[in-house]
């Protein structure tokens, strides 16, 4: 598959405008403004459909909401719901497929405001930033956005970032070992830039993972953000309801997917999960 330059550079162009948005968001509280978009162009220097797009996603995802006449606001918190794994049962097994990837941009920069809070880092620490396509047996599957603190790796390579697992370079070669990680995984949409990339129309369904890592020392090693193509690839979870604990949960409590009442309440739920790549229809 041929990467189209003018595609990716659009890409990671609207990703930057994400991100500056989403740190605005991130200051205030549901239902504040932020600047309007005649605001925002002028002060990130950016055209007005290239801000639009980078809003568009933002208000799909539902983290922003506008209103006719009035501008742009913070939308409410989401609802989250977590299932608490017991670490010695708890599994990531590996897609299927033979998985690969092309970098679309490697560099070094700065952490910035946004990025540093979540890897503990001063805004001005230096990060790898890294926007992959990743294909399964040469199909893409799913576009990542890596930030690595550059202390933690300051030899990766590109080889490192197109060849095997990640983790496992970490591992071996800048003795990085990680220990677990936060992963939340909402439905979305692609937009025009990710569509063209990902072989699939505009506005095609996807799933949106973001992921902080840590090491064994409890440092953060990596976040990540990806987007998944949805009408190949879906997460399956194996869910063990085990007898009642010791410290019940709330009554009115519940997991994903299990209506309440459907197991014994305070039983401990343990889980492993695993990624299908559907064949081509």
């Amino acid at each position: 598959m041929e990467i189209d330059p003018a595609a990716s550079r659009a890409l990671l162009k609207r990703e930057k405008v994400r991100d500056a948005v989403l740190e605005l968001i991130e200051e205030r509280r549901p239902g504040d403004a932020i600047p309007s978009e005649r605001a925002l162009c002028a002060e990130l220097g950016v055209s007005r459909p290239t801000l639009r797009a980078a809003v568009d996603q933002l208000v799909l995802a539902g983290l922003l909401v506008r209103e006719h006449g009035r501008g742009m606001f913070v939308a409410g918190e989401k609802i989250t719901q977590e299932l608490v794994p017991d670490r010695r049962t708890f599994s990531l097994p590996q897609a299927a497929g033979t998985w690969t990837s092309r970098l679309l941009e490697f560099s070094t920069q700065r952490a910035g405001a946004r990025v540093g809070r979540k890897l503990r880092i001063s805004p001005a620490a230096e990060i790898r930033y890294v926007a992959r396509l990743r294909l399964v047996d040469g199909s893409p599957m799913a576009i990542e956005y890596l930030h690595v603190p550059a202390d933690l790796a300051p030899d990766l390579t590109r080889h490192e970032l197109e060849n095997g697992d990640l983790y496992q370079h970490l591992e071996d070669r800048h003795g990085v070992q990680v220990s677990e990680a936060v992963q939340a995984i909402e439905p979305t949409v692609v937009t025009r830039g990710e569509a063209d990339l990902l072989d699939v129309p505009e506005l095609s369904p996807a799933l949106l993972f973001e992921r902080l890592t840590s090491d064994t020392r409890n440092r953060p090693v990596e976040y990540v953000h990806s987007i998944y193509r949805g009408d190949r690839y879906r997460i399956v979870s194996r869910l063990a309801l085990g007898p009642r604990a010791e410290h019940p949960s709330p009554p009115d409590g519940h997991h994903p997917g299990i209506p309440p009442g459907d197991f014994m309440p305070g039983g401990p739920v343990t889980f492993s999960t695993r990624g299908v790549v559907q064949g081509d229809l």
